[in-house]
This record gives C-alpha cells, structure tokens and sequence, in this order.
C-alpha cells in the first residue's frame, strides 16, 4: 500500500479533496498544490504511481504469489486491493504499507481500510511497523557510508497530537544507519513537508534545520530520508526544490541519496517482511 498520487493535473483537486476528507480547501493551498505537480512535470507521468508498481511486479516475482496495490488517497483503491486478493481465493491477506514507521495517525488508517475490506473474510497478517530492519537500515548505510558531508536524516513530519512513539522509531531508525555508517556526531534529524493545519507540527523542520546548520559552521549536507522511500512529491519538491533551493542561498552543498525505490535489495528486505508475516499467526 501507498499514499497515491494523482496521474494528471486536472486530478489534483479530486485528489486534494480525499486527502483532506470533506475538510474545507483554501483555494490557494489547492493553487500551490497544482502548481507544484505542474512544475514536477506530472503531466509526464507520477512518479509514485510508476514505482509502485515496479515494485509490485518485482515483489510478486520474488514471493511467488500474488501482490496487489491498493492507495489510500488514489486508485487503486485499498478496497479495491483487497478484493483482488480475495478474488484468488485466499485465506491470508498480508498489510504492508510502503512507510517504514507506525502512527496512529498514519499507518493506523492503511488498516482500518484493510479490514473494513475484508470483513472477516480472510486472515489479516498486517505488518505495522518495520523501521529497524536490518536489510534496509543496511542499504540506506550504504548510501551515506563514505561521506565527508553532514547527513540529515528526515521523515514527515505529524501533528503532535495523535502520533505515538513516531519520533522515538525515526530517531531508533536513524541512529542505527549513523552506526553502521560510522558517521560518529556528523548527522542529525530534522522533520519536512508539514501541512498548514493550524496545530503543533513534530519539529524541527528542515528548512530551520537547515539554517541552524549553516549557523554552525556546516558546509555539506546530505539527506538521507527515513521515512520515504520512493521518489514522490515530498522527495521531489520538498527536498529537490525547496531544501536544495534554501540550501542554495546559504550558501550550503546540498544532496540527497537515491532512494530505495524499486531497487532489488529493497525489494528483497520487502519479500522478509511478508515471508515473516506469512509464518506467524497475526494477532488481528
């Protein structure tokens, strides 16, 4: 499963519009929204959309069985997923978002769409949570092994209210790449693309982050985020265009890592996970 991503620009609002859940739309957060998507080139092709289903095909092609993709705010629906899966007959369905880190605010609602889809009609062997797993605690060391730079780790960011032990899980997941990285005190984290809801957001944002770095003598940084990991628009713009853009004006080198995407290694730690799942009995 995965958040969605509109296919053209004239989806946007459609897609803004599930997003927010019947919540009023201020007719410019929806303007800067187009506009980032046109700048992105959506019109070209989502980006998300691709990679996800890159990597279903490589995961069903690993696992030997079928793989679904259902999207929370797109189609194809989570529902629609679910379908697909009971239509083969199966007794087992297993859950796994494509979102290393549990919230009650995030991973919670792939669930409840999950198992208001089955209705008891199969198994669910939901996988929660799966931040420190060592396949990929070890390939996102491998992408940041070696730096001389400052290296940022960075998730989404959560209203404070409602999002559990997330913090402590991104922090657990980025001290244990640093490790096995060997950055010793050369990394820090920093949260991005928080929403203008009009509530506490989990801090610091990157583009303060940013800046306190620079304010400490910082030269070089690369992000390396935790809790993405395709190319999408909180990659693409957020990162790409607003943080390499500020970046730019304080005069900092600023880089990311490739992110994980449909690459085999990744595609591998996913098929543990559900091979995992497969073997013990779910508590749902």
């Amino acid at each position: 499963m995965a958040y969605g991503s509109p296919e053209r620009l004239e989806d946007v609002p459609a897609y803004y519009a599930d997003i927010r859940g019947g919540r009023p739309i201020r007719p410019e957060q929806l303007e800067d929204l187009v506009e980032r998507y046109r700048r992105l080139g959506i019109e070209d092709g989502s980006p998300l959309n691709a990679i996800t289903e890159a990597t279903r095909v490589a995961l069903e092609h690993e696992l030997g069985i079928p793989v679904f993709t259902g999207m929370k705010h797109w189609t194809p629906r989570i529902s629609e997923a679910v379908e697909q899966a009971l239509g083969t007959g199966a007794s087992t369905v297993v859950g796994l978002v494509l979102a290393p880190h549990y919230s009650p605010l995030s991973i919670a609602g792939y669930r409840r769409q999950v198992e208001s889809a089955l209705g008891g009609d199969a198994e669910l062997a939901f996988i929660e949570r799966w931040g420190t797993e060592p396949g990929f605690l070890d390939l996102l060391a491998d992408r940041v092994r070696g730096t001389d730079a400052h290296v940022v780790f960075t998730a989404h960011s959560l209203p404070v209210e409602g999002a559990g032990d997330y913090e402590e899980q991104l922090l657990e997941t980025s001290s244990a790449v640093a490790e096995r990285a060997s950055l010793g005190d050369r990394w820090s984290f920093s949260f991005q693309s928080e929403s203008p809801t009009g509530v506490p957001w989990l801090g610091p944002d990157i583009l303060d982050h940013l800046r306190a770095l620079q304010d400490r003598g910082v030269g070089r940084v690369l992000a390396c985020p935790v809790g993405f990991v395709a190319d999408h628009l909180e990659i693409k713009w957020d990162l790409d265009v607003e943080a390499e853009g500020l970046a730019q004006e304080l005069g900092l080198e600023f880089e990311r890592i490739e992110m994980p995407n449909a690459d085999p290694r990744f595609v591998e730690v996913l098929a543990s996970l559900v091979r995992r799942a497969l073997s013990v009995p779910s508590s749902a």
